[in-house]
């Protein structure tokens, strides 16, 4: 959606107050942050109904926590994926493109969201999650969160770098309410949605996931389920063999979203049509949920700790092998959601089997699996979501155990430095590398691709034909009266730049026309370039100057590498100065 296509704008003098006074985006803040609360009671609410409706769970149930379902509820995501890929063909037709997350809207677009497609992702994000198919809600969470922020933003003509403080501020509020974690949702938005942590955006996000968990507090508390209080103890052999966790959940990460990957490609080849693929993942998915129903919706039921523990090692292995599964073809055949729950549930079970493995194989370690299913739920988390200290704030907020803590952070630090090597995107930015988007994480490089050549180029070039001669060439542009002339054919067609002084160098008489004198005649800009792209071409070509030329290789206008030098300078300044907060009002 665009600004002009909002129902109202905020007047004109509140919009100027608000853009005036840093206060009036902390009160914009606790805005956002309610209804980003709002929208995780909302959204979590629609799937206890379809539960109940689909699979006869009583409100507030967990759908991944029953022991069995029936046979006939086992179809029920074969037919919820049929509505769902019926949904995306009626999208298509009323608005095409795929709809822009918080991560893409803040990197590329000013943190300008369409509301309307955020309202459309939710709701999908409710159905997929509601028939039961293996996503987290926390994507149509943060979704509807940004969004409903950047709609209030745009209403008052906010910055762009007040605007993407703001979509943060959604994302935070609903974290924070989903998780039950104020401190885990602002840095969730500082690691994912914003890009950076500075003392300017301290006070929005932090009064945003505040007002996002009391929110949710009030109206329908949630709970992870792991143990409050001291869940074990924390012994000095754990520190290494928490890294070595960390590097074992690094590997299964990187395989399970290459996993969503593969099967995403698989779907795309089969000879099927593009609506039918969701309704094919939830025959496959309801499957799986007859082995066992954890896998089934986002498994925070089967996350609480004090149900799971009970299952023997080769159950725990199982479940971790069939969520995994369910999950790649949930997301792969084009169920909306995303793998933050999933990822909790699957680091928990891998911490779990870690620590029964290695007390197998070596017993005098004693190993505490409670522990070591904490230091998992963190690790593989980190290395899916990539954002290790809104991981290691949940769990503190959530069990409060400050030793546990300090050893989570080691596994979510290994965990997250080797995926950054050896893989380089979270979840969320690998699906957008697949798309071919360049975006490793939301900092604002859309500025760099607003700032095109045709913005930055003179229209206003001097021209020559190829085939003047010198003599004529010295007549038309005297020593002193031009640096550089561009030459053309006779239909405009580029074919050169002359510069002046070499026609008054040229000694040999065998050189009757200005031609063999042209330079960097295989060297052009094009309009489309963004200012990155044009740096590297005058580096390149090792020219000052370049003409800018349309498809047909026309000459539409002329670029200097010095003003290209130093208006990018000046825009990265520019960001730097927002980012502390010294723009001026």
């Amino acid at each position: 959606m665009t600004e002009t296509e909002l129902p109202f704008h905020a007047p004109r003098r509140l919009r100027a107050f608000v853009r005036a006074r840093e206060v009036s985006i902390v009160m914009l803040a606790v805005v956002v942050g309610a209804v980003g609360g709002l929208g995780v009671v909302a959204m979590g609410s629609a799937v206890d109904l379809l539960h109940a409706a689909f699979f006869g769970l009583s409100l507030g149930q967990r759908l991944s926590a029953v022991q069995a379902i029936a046979p006939w509820q086992a179809g029920v995501p074969a037919v919820g994926g049929l509505l769902l890929g019926l949904s995306f063909l009626m999208q298509r037709k009323w608005r095409p493109g795929s709809p822009v997350d918080p991560i893409e809207a803040n990197a590329l677009r000013g943190g300008q969201m369409s509301v309307r497609d955020s309202l459309i992702v939710a709701g999908q994000t409710v159905l997929s999650s509601g028939v039961g198919a293996s996503v987290g809600l926390e994507a149509g969470y943060t979704q509807l969160g940004s969004g409903a922020a950047s709609w209030i933003g745009r209403m008052f003509h906010l910055r762009r770098s007040d605007l993407r403080q703001l979509v943060g501020c959604g994302a935070a509020a609903a974290i924070a309410g989903a998780f039950g974690s104020p401190l885990g949702g602002a840095f969730y938005a500082f690691e994912l949605i914003i890009g950076a942590y500075t003392a300017v955006t301290l006070a929005p996000v932090g009064i945003a996931a505040l007002t996002g968990y009391a929110v949710v507090l009030m109206l329908s508390p949630v709970s992870l389920g792991l143990p409050g209080g001291e869940v074990g103890t924390v012994a000095a052999r754990d520190f290494p063999m928490a890294a070595g966790l960390g590097v074992t959940a690094a590997m299964f990460g990187i395989l399970l979203m290459r996993g969503v990957a593969t099967w995403e490609r698989l779907m795309t080849a089969l000879p099927l049509p593009a609506m039918l693929r969701p309704a094919l993942g939830g025959i496959l998915v309801g499957g799986l949920a007859l082995i066992t129903p954890r896998v089934l919706s986002s498994g925070h039921g089967a996350l609480h700790v004090g149900a799971m523990l009970e299952l023997p090692l080769g159950g725990l292995a199982l479940v971790l092998l069939l969520k995994s599964t369910a999950s790649i073809i949930s997301l792969g055949s084009g169920f909306r959601g995303g793998l933050f729950f999933a990822s909790l549930l699957l680091g928990a079970l891998g911490g779990r089997v870690f620590a029964e493995t290695v007390n197998a194989v070596w017993p005098a370690l004693h190993l505490d699996p409670d522990v070591y299913t904490i230091l998992g739920l963190g690790a593989l988390t980190a290395t899916v979501i990539g954002a290790p200290m809104a991981v290691a704030f949940i769990v503190l907020e959530n069990t409060g155990d400050f030793w546990l803590t300090a050893t989570v952070f080691i596994s979510v630090i290994v965990a997250n430095l080797l995926t950054r090597e050896l893989f380089g995107y979270s979840f969320a930015t690998w699906r957008f590398h697949l798309r071919g988007e360049t975006i490793r994480s939301a900092a604002d490089i859309g500025w760099i691709r607003d700032l095109t050549v045709g913005r930055m180029m003179r229209p206003d070039v001097k021209r020559v034909d190829k085939d003047t001669p010198v003599g004529e060439f010295q007549t038309l542009y005297p020593l002193g009266s031009a640096t550089r002339v561009v030459a053309t054919d006779r239909n405009n067609i580029y074919a050169g730049i002359m510069i002046v002084a070499d026609a008054y160098g040229a000694l040999d008489p065998k050189v009757q026309t200005i031609e063999p004198l042209l330079r960097n005649a295989d060297a052009a800009l094009t309009l489309g370039m963004n200012i990155q792209e044009a740096a590297r071409l005058f580096e390149k070509a090792e020219a000052e100057a370049l003409a800018v030329v349309d498809a047909q290789r026309r000459v539409v206008g002329l670029l200097t590498e010095a003003y290209v030098l130093r208006r990018y300078a000046d825009e990265l300044d520019r960001r730097r100065r927002e980012i502390l907060g010294e723009t001026q009002a």
